[in-house]
């Protein structure tokens, strides 16, 4: 399979401070990758050079082979910022048109690559509304929309539900990952919400300029997190000697007992040897958003 994007000992850095540091990491075509980081990792910088809109100090980037500067990616990338970019007096299909037009499609092609985008982004119910009039959510489906209407060959999204509900952000999320199954589209999205990482099939974690993790969601989990299990105890005293005696490692704090685990599984025996005496116990899996926080010593704001 081919490469989308190469990124190689990438350097930038502004009045003296180094934000990104040799950065180096590839992106497969046809996936959807995740780029993590807390708020200056360097991950909207290192974002706009592969897009072209900042110039590296040192370090190269190329987008399906071709130079991040060259007019070939230029075309093959779609992007959708964090600010809108749509006018708010056109309606949507409007302002898909005047994007369509700039790639110097003919009125045939334009026709169609603006349906076709309103159609992907289930965008078409509110094709007619001018675009200052949306919801949030229609809003970020327009300026999806506005991004896929010239065909590129990869997404990118900085940050593409912030602000957003929950229920918003679901709906969003679903379009990008149908884009990703049922297009075909490369997606390079960057995110401080780390529930949507979850299906990514690679997580690339920046902190403080540099790449400090990469793997799976599950890699990630497994590496960066533990298990544990949580329980209250009928009887103290009794469940420790238990514990004890069993060779498990433990904590009590106000009467809760927590045991951490190198996986879910280990709950068994445990759980078998304290039947009836446990009032209440929760056996609960490492969260991704534990991971992020070992791996990068921050939480995401």
């Amino acid at each position: 399979m081919m490469t989308a994007i190469v990124v190689e000992e990438l350097r930038k850095s502004y009045d003296g401070f180094e934000a990104v540091k040799g950065v180096s990491f590839t992106v497969r075509e046809g996936s959807f990758t995740a780029f993590l980081g807390p708020n200056g990792a360097g991950k909207s910088t290192t974002i706009s050079i592969i897009c072209s809109l900042l110039q590296q100090d040192s370090g190269r980037v190329s987008v399906f082979g071709n130079d991040a500067s060259s007019l070939e990616s230029r075309r093959a990338i779609g992007v959708v910022f964090q600010d809108p970019l749509l006018d708010g007096m056109l309606t949507v299909r409007e302002n898909l048109e005047v994007r369509g037009a700039m790639y110097g499609l003919s009125k045939d092609e334009l026709r169609h690559s603006v349906e076709k985008a309103l159609e992907v982004t289930d965008s078409m119910e509110f094709a007619g509304q001018r675009y200052r009039t949306l919801s949030g959510g229609q809003r970020r489906r327009a300026d999806i929309a506005r991004a896929l209407v010239h065909g590129p060959r990869l997404l990118i999204l900085d940050e593409p539900t912030s602000g957003l509900d929950p229920r918003t952000r679901r709906t969003i999320w679903d379009t990008i990952s149908r884009l990703n199954r049922e297009q075909g589209l490369t997606v390079l999205l960057t995110t401080h919400y780390m529930e949507e990482a979850t299906d990514a099939d690679d997580v690339i974690i920046i902190a403080k300029g540099e790449i400090v993790a990469r793997g799976t969601p599950a890699q990630l989990r497994d590496e960066y997190c533990t298990d544990s299990m949580t329980l209250v105890p009928a009887n103290l005293q009794a469940v420790e000697r238990i514990l004890e005696g069993m060779g498990v490692a433990y904590d009590t704090d106000k009467g809760v007992v927590r045991i951490g685990l190198s996986r879910t599984a280990d709950a068994v025996p445990i759980i078998s040897a304290l039947q009836g005496m446990v009032e209440s116990l929760e056996v609960r899996s490492g969260t991704l958003d534990e991971a992020f926080l070992e791996i990068t010593g921050e939480g995401s704001e």
